[in-house]
């Protein structure tokens, strides 16, 4: 029913739950719910994703690291019905947390025996998942429901749910973003089935695949680059832990001998690094050979040490966005090493794109502007704002609908898109166009680096100057050294690139502050970077 007719040479126009730790569910009847639950209680608590997409629900999985106001603000947003939470929330690196005090915000009496909530007045009951070996007492408390029996009151309950339609809007989901403000994106079954299932066709999974997914379930990563690749092709899938964690991905690989491993740049970092220093042994890994590595692009030394170590060959490059359910290009398997590593590939079936200039006019192969997609898999809009889906989607001449990214990128006469940075993240120097990933690419070939992040930060005389935000191999070196190395930073741009690409402002981090999906928050290195020229920090001459 949902699914489209498989295409012979793709359409691509070059053109000159789990409910993660916690999510909502906007649900017609509970007791609908309870009986398709039941239904899959075998498998456990993952399964009330596909439970409520049979029941036509939406679901719209949050992000574990909202705080209070920010769930109030998008269940009041939603006028969700149902909330499905677990009574810890993990994230990574970081201690479990007790969901309680969160719980309290959204109803103060949790004592009663019916759940009121003032705060979220569509609120009709929250439903708490025991995940915390006993540390968490939710049980406790009236106006709770816990999922064990939620499961046991649906027992026996077979149901034959309502005929659903393929533009129906199955899921919700908040877009992580670079910016400061998420958008509810509106996918429906249509949008994020077929999107699935061509992410497993570039990949050649079958049902003897294994697939060890650690990015989080609640955003497109594991939910549709996970789940639905994986369940349209009769793959297996391995949650290796509730949130990311290098040494347990590892081992869920050899424990399960997975043939293929997900992930964003940083999180194979962290693996790689832990199988350099000996923590995890290097065995167990021989039969890898696939897997996806989204968020942001993969430098040529880390793509060969995942070639080298890892043994991913057929590794695949996803480029998407949230409001495309969410891949429009992929590499394939045997796209040669270049294509990987300077492109995300080509698009998808029954996917059209094109590139188009300030004034919205289609450029030449090879020459930048921004891209814009089309096709079944462009969200439906988003929820309660038309006014940001109409400067985000627009119609053609024709009636074609158009999402435009916001990205930059240009496509080659092949169809290989290549993905240059953000419209938005542009630098402006002196009138002249700069484009970070540019100089972020060149700063990565040094032996000292071992990630960088430039922006764009205000100066009275060029409008524009270029800042790079450096996390050093030597976490540990003092000013002196860092000072050296900066200086080595700016020639070797200056001798590679160009004297004014030099950064003027070199800045030093442990981390980055990173959306759900392992994307750089630039805005937020902008203001830190803003804090601290003014402060006099920085300044290298």
């Amino acid at each position: 029913m949902h699914l489209l007719r498989p295409l012979r040479h793709s359409s691509a126009v070059a053109r000159p739950f789990l409910c993660s730790a916690r999510c909502t569910v906007a649900t017609p009847k509970l007791s609908a719910v309870r009986g398709l639950l039941t239904q899959a209680r075998d498998r456990g608590p993952s399964d009330a994703t596909y439970a409520l997409f049979k029941l036509g629900a939406m679901l719209v999985p949050l992000n574990p690291a909202f705080n209070a106001l920010q769930i109030t603000s998008a269940l009041t947003h939603l006028a969700a019905s149902h909330l499905i939470i677990s009574s810890e929330i993990n994230l990574p690196y970081k201690e479990p947390k007790s969901v309680m005090p969160l719980l309290a915000h959204l109803i103060p009496d949790m004592n009663k025996s019916k759940m009121e909530s003032e705060a979220v007045p569509s609120l009709k009951r929250v439903i708490v998942v025991e995940n915390s070996m006993g540390r968490v007492q939710s049980g406790a408390f009236g106006a709770l429901s816990n999922y064990v029996d939620v499961l046991r009151d649906g027992e026996g309950e077979r149901l034959s749910p309502k005929q659903l339609d393929a533009d129906d809007v199955v899921n919700i989901q908040f877009t992580s973003g670079t910016t400061s403000m998420p958008k509810a994106a509106c996918l429906t079954h249509r949008s994020v089935l077929n999107n699935g299932k061509s992410i497993g066709d570039r990949m050649l999974l079958t049902h003897k695949d294994i697939v060890c997914c650690p990015p989080p379930l609640f955003h497109c990563f594991g939910a549709v680059l996970g789940y639905l690749a994986t369940s349209t092709h009769g793959s297996a899938i391995v949650l290796p832990s509730e949130s990311f964690n290098a040494e347990a991905t590892l081992r869920a690989v050899q424990e399960n001998a997975c043939t293929a491993l997900y992930g964003v740049p940083t999180m194979f970092i962290s693996e790689l690094e832990l199988l350099a220093s000996g923590a995890v042994p290097y065995e167990g890994f021989s039969q890898l050979r696939t897997g996806i590595a989204a968020g942001s692009s993969i430098p040529a030394a880390l793509m060969s040490k995942l070639h080298d170590v890892l043994g991913l060959t057929q590794l695949t490059i996803c480029y998407g966005m949230t409001e495309t359910s969410p891949v429009s290009a992929m590499t394939t398997t045997d796209d040669p090493m270049w294509a990987r590593i300077e492109t995300v590939g080509r698009l998808l079936p029954h996917v059209e794109a094109k590139v188009v200039d300030a004034n919205g006019k289609i450029v030449p192969p090879n020459v930048r502007g921004e891209l814009a997609v089309a096709g079944y898999l462009v969200m439906k809009g988003y929820w309660g704002d038309e006014a940001r889906t109409k400067e985000a989607i627009r119609p053609d001449d024709e009636g074609t609908l158009w999402m435009y990214t916001g990205d930059e990128a240009s496509m080659d006469e092949h169809g290989y898109v290549r993905i240059t940075g953000r419209i938005k993240d542009l630098i402006i120097r002196g009138g002249e166009n700069i484009h970070p990933l540019e100089i972020e690419n060149a700063i990565l070939k040094l032996p000292s680096v071992t990630d960088v992040s430039v922006v764009g930060l205000p100066d009275q005389k060029y409008g524009e100057v270029v800042a790079a935000f450096i996390m050093p191999k030597n976490a540990s070196a003092n000013e002196e050294e860092k000072t050296k190395m900066a200086r080595e930073i700016k020639q070797w741009v200056k001798e590679t690139l160009s004297s004014h690409l030099v950064p003027k402002y070199v800045f030093w981090s442990e981390a980055w502050p990173k959306t759900a999906s392992g994307k750089i928050q630039k805005f937020k290195l902008r203001e830190t970077g803003i804090e601290l020229a003014e402060r006099g920090h920085g300044l290298y001459t």
